[in-house]
């Protein structure tokens, strides 16, 4: 708050003349004068203060000009005009750098100080403007009047309080300062006059010239008072902030002075005991390091980075880092290798055990297992199982692991964009750690053991890189024995991992990693397939989860046969597990509350249990010529699709909807192409084609479909709705076609028949060259399914299409 001026305090030795200056003085700066004005004042310009009347301060006068006027005026009437300088670099102001209203000031007492400065004392006595500087040189002269200031009647409660509010904040600021003397605090306490008060407190105030000016120039003595109070109580709140900032710095400066000593002590004691802990970690390392089985170049490089360790100083920020890297180099399994075991038989009991079907898969899994047996050495083969969801291909890698006799790790590969996430960042960077290769083989503790990348159709790219180039290597037999990670920096064998790979379709796969692949397809299960699985996996492991007994027998074989069929629309069991799971919940719920309930559930219980089933999927019979089902294939399985052709007048006009992709339009222009070009054989006239708007739907247009597998769909369809001959009921059919009538064989065959048998179809026209698909599926899941292949389109016709035509239009 208060300016150095206010320290009456001066260096060196004060002659014999020295009196006491009183600091108070009787007169409030509107009262009488000792003695009269005289009529033109010399001007002493100040910088950095702005004197009020009745205050005392000391001066430093060190200009030519200010010396001359002191040296002056002293010996004659020692009165003269204090004014402010605008700006306070000023060196020689001229009338427009000081303000016009002023204080006119007292000299009490000119000292020469040790230094050779003149220090003059003053003391404000009245308030004044110019009226015209009439001297210059050797010093500023002026002609004045005198300014009336109004007084402030302290017995007024507002003016009581706002005098008391301004000791108050004066006093505190005093407190927080610690450049004020506490004396600062002692004289605000005694001055009585109100006026003095006030001029005391705006003259020692840390404020600007300019805010100072204002509070001079105020002739009410309550308004300058509201000004002073204005800006103590914003200096109040600066300095209570700096006070909790540099509290807070101090604490924290203490805080980790202690911990520093506390460390150093500590250090001390244990260097005297001997037990110091990084040089315990260090020795712990060095004792890991010579039971790794790692080659020359790998031993060289760990014994290199702990000599670098034990160089770093324990608290500085590198040594945890490089600990890190150490301690990671250490606990990978170099070399390290579980034995497998060549049992063939246990591993196909095993295999059997835990999956029901998926023949190709155990059979490939066991021709595997026989080579490595016969030769005892051999790449580990780069498996991938593609198919639909709840198929079980992650839990198939478990058992794989089961049957060899070798550790398991997985990787969920979904969502995955950043290529470190297989590589690993290098080690520079904080936060830096290996892939998650590396990572598993960590947590493994075996360089050999089953690793599934699950949902590897799901690795995503971005201007982070592209995992799935990263993963051309680790999935290489050719490259991955020398697998390099960013963050070791040294390569690693990869080539004894058995690297399995589970997809629900390979399309977003890019073809390099493909490549590198063996794809194995496992298509969903029939419904016989489904009855096993629950009876064998999904009931014991449900009733054991919810606390029955596992010899319970839950349900009849009607019931779940009829859950298959009306609740679940899949090629997987997750969604028969998850209503296996309901049924469960409610014997469980009757039979905690006592309540009376019939076991095994029947198939006339479900609907209270599951409620109402679902009606998708399940062929309808329809009376309309122009509607014909298909059969397509989805990453979920299987499934079947109508596609449904309506005529009406027109010129000949094609529209085609039901969120069809591009290769799926085509299929659709080919077929009404090929229609035109051979409708002499369904005895149809050109101008039929000219007098009719054919518009080609499939329902559940949101779903986005495509490919070129309903081509004899659509072609059937045209040809019903131009005929007016109904399609055979029951029937569904699926291939592609070209320009020339021929038919040509489309992929997911077993999903696209399981679909069909779980719609109720009861006969299939599949390409001919389909028909090797067909002979891989077993027997007994194809009963009450009927088979016709065909080479051309214009069969397709003569199989599908009743004799009967519908007269009127088509639907």
């Amino acid at each position: 708050m208060f300016n150095q001026e206010s320290e009456f305090i001066f260096s060196g030795e004060i002659d014999e003349r020295a009196e006491i200056i009183p600091l108070i003085e009787e007169h409030d700066g509107n009262g009488k004068q000792d003695t009269p004005l005289p009529d033109d004042l010399p001007i002493l310009p100040l910088r950095n203060t702005v004197l009020f009347p009745g205050v005392v301060i000391p001066i430093t006068v060190g200009r030519k000009k200010s010396i001359s006027l002191i040296q002056d005026v002293y010996e004659k009437s020692k009165t003269i005009g204090v004014l402010a300088q605008k700006n306070v670099n000023t060196e020689d102001p001229v009338q427009q750098d000081i303000y016009t209203l002023g204080t006119v000031a007292h000299i009490l007492r000119v000292l020469q100080m040790p230094d050779g400065t003149t220090t003059a004392i003053i003391q404000g006595k009245k308030r004044f403007q110019i009226k015209e500087i009439i001297q210059s040189e050797p010093f500023f002269k002026a002609t004045f009047t005198t300014l009336e200031e109004v007084p402030a009647d302290d017995k007024v409660p507002e003016m009581k309080a706002l005098l008391d509010s301004l000791k108050d904040l004066s006093l505190q600021i005093i407190k927080l300062s610690p450049n004020i003397p506490n004396e600062a605090g002692f004289a605000i306490k005694n001055i009585e006059n109100t006026t003095f008060l006030v001029n005391f407190i705006c003259n020692n105030m840390n404020a600007e010239v300019n805010e100072k000016q204002q509070m001079l120039e105020a002739v009410d003595i309550k308004e300058r008072a509201v000004l002073a109070l204005k800006f103590l109580t914003r200096e109040l709140q600066s300095l209570e902030l700096r006070t909790q900032i540099q509290t807070k710095v101090k604490s924290d400066i203490d805080k980790q002075q202690r911990e520093y000593i506390l460390q150093q002590q500590m250090k001390q004691i244990q260097d005297e005991l001997g037990v110091s802990p990084a040089e315990h970690d260090l020795k712990e390392l060095e004792e890991k390091a010579k039971k790794k089985k790692w080659n020359e170049q790998v031993a060289k490089t760990v014994e290199k980075e702990i000599s670098k360790l034990r160089r770093i100083h324990p608290n500085a920020a590198e040594y945890g880092l490089q600990m890190n890297y150490v301690d990671i180099l250490v606990e990978l399994p170099w070399n390290e290798f579980t034995d497998d075991v060549f049992d063939l038989k246990r591993a196909e009991k095993i295999l059997n055990k835990d999956h029901y079907g998926l023949e190709k898969v155990k059979e490939r899994i066991l021709e595997h297992l026989a080579v490595l047996k016969l030769k005892g050495d051999m790449k580990s083969p780069i498996l991938c199982f593609v198919g639909p969801p709840g198929t079980g291909k992650t839990s198939l890698g478990q058992s794989i692991a089961r049957s060899l006799g070798r550790k398991y790790i997985r990787v969920s590969l979904g969502g995955l964009h950043d290529e470190a996430e297989i590589r690993g960042h290098r080690k520079t960077y904080i936060g830096a750690m290996p892939g998650r290769i590396i990572q598993g083989l960590k947590k493994a503790k075996s360089s050999n053991p089953v690793f599934v990348l699950d949902e590897i159709d799901k690795v995503g790219a971005d201007y982070h890189g592209d995992p799935s180039a990263a993963l051309l290597e680790v999935l290489d037999p050719e490259q991955n024995n020398a697998f390099h990670d960013n963050y070791l920096d040294i390569d690693y064998d990869l080539s004894k991992v058995m690297f399995i790979a589970t997809a629900n379709t390979l399309t977003t796969v890019i073809p390099a990693l493909r490549d590198r692949m063996e794809v194995i397809d496992i298509s969903g299960y029939v419904v016989e397939e489904k009855v096993e699985i629950a009876k064998r996996h999904l009931l014991p492991r449900l009733l054991r989860d919810h606390g029955l007994k596992k010899s319970t027998q839950l349900i009849t074989d009607e019931a779940l046969v009829y859950i298959i069929n009306d609740y679940t629309f899949e090629s997987g069991v997750r969604g028969l597990e998850k209503n296996l799971a309901k049924v469960i919940r409610y014997v469980a719920r009757k039979k905690a509350g006592k309540e009376e309930f019939i076991l095994p559930v029947q198939k006339d219980n479900l609907i209270s249990i599951l409620r109402v089933p679902h009606s998708h999927e399940r062929f309808q019979v329809t009376d309309m010529p122009g509607v014909v089902p298909g059969l397509a294939w989805t990453p979920a399985g299987g499934d079947i699709l109508f596609v449904e052709v309506s005529l009406s007048r027109g010129k000949g006009k094609l529209t085609l909807t039901g969120s069809m992709g591009e290769i799926m339009k085509e299929s659709a222009t080919l077929a009404l192409q090929y229609l035109k070009a051979h409708a002499k054989d369904l005895a149809l006239k050109p101008k039929d084609f000219e007098n009719w708007n054919i518009h080609i739907h499939i329902p559940e247009g949101a779903t986005p479909k495509d490919g070129p597998s309903a081509g004899i769909t659509m072609y059937t369809a045209l040809a019903s709705a131009f005929t007016r001959r109904k399609v055979k009921p029951y029937l569904a059919m699926t291939g592609e076609i070209t320009l020339r009538g021929k038919i040509l064989p489309v992929g997911g065959i077993k999903e696209k028949i399981l679909a069909a048998k779980r719609a109720g179809i009861h006969e299939v026209i599949l390409p001919e060259e389909n028909k090797k698909d067909v002979d891989e599926i077993n027997k007994e899941f194809l009963k009450e399914l009927a088979f016709t292949y065909v080479k051309n389109m214009i069969e397709v016709t003569s199989l599908s299409l009743g004799d009967e035509s519908k007269s009127g239009n088509t639907a």
